[in-house]
């Protein structure tokens, strides 16, 4: 998994309550398991015509937002079915970081397995967040992990709170089976324990 160390970017706004996760990457796109090639269908209800072609009016059609690497949206970000497949596209569109201020739990969790850093703020915050967000490329956003703050382009800060296990797993690019391998010497030691003192085991 790639390390999230300090991502600075162009922030897309979706200022939309209720983003679920069949909104992220509806239902048909869920007959693969590849973690790549998602990234096309990406909201793709709402980013694409039923002709296919694009909708000019959507936010990440729009030139300024193309390259997006953040997203900024109202409450509730990723509620609906425990899809994997939403960070997946997300990830492969090229977004990082999602701010808003709430998620639905098992959304959250999986942004965290895939390297995404989702970030809890208020509503206040997400207010200032949204209207650097709106200035389009012209005004990026620096997330830094370590710090936990976050940085618009005219020099304010915001800070934010994250668990300090799943802060560590992102900067290290661990995800659980990595973080889990960490242990080997401590697990195998306490198996070679196990064995001799409960050898019928």
């Amino acid at each position: 998994m790639e390390k999230f160390t300090t991502l600075t970017g162009v922030a897309a706004p979706l200022p939309f309550i209720n983003i679920d996760t069949d909104m992220i990457i509806p239902k048909q796109y869920l007959k693969t398991i590849k973690r790549t090639g998602l990234g096309t269908a990406l909201f793709s209800e709402m980013r694409y015509k039923d002709d296919g072609s694009e909708n000019p009016d959507f936010v990440l059609n729009r030139p300024a937002y193309r390259n997006a690497r953040i997203i900024v949206a109202g409450d509730n970000f990723g509620c609906g079915s425990s899809r994997e497949h939403a960070p997946w596209a997300l990830l492969d569109f090229g977004v990082r970081c999602v701010i808003s201020t709430s998620f639905a739990d098992i959304f959250y969790n999986n942004c965290f397995k895939n390297g995404i850093l989702p970030v809890v703020v208020t509503p206040e915050q997400l207010a200032l967040l949204m209207d650097d967000a709106e200035r389009g490329s012209n005004a990026t956003i620096t997330v830094d992990l370590e710090s936990q703050t976050i940085r618009g382009p005219d020099g304010g800060s915001i800070h934010f709170d994250i668990d300090p296990s799943r802060k560590q797993a992102l900067l290290e690019g661990l995800d659980d089976i990595a973080a889990t391998l960490k242990q080997d010497t401590s697990i195998s030691g306490f198996e070679h324990k196990v064995h001799a003192e409960r050898p019928w085991i």
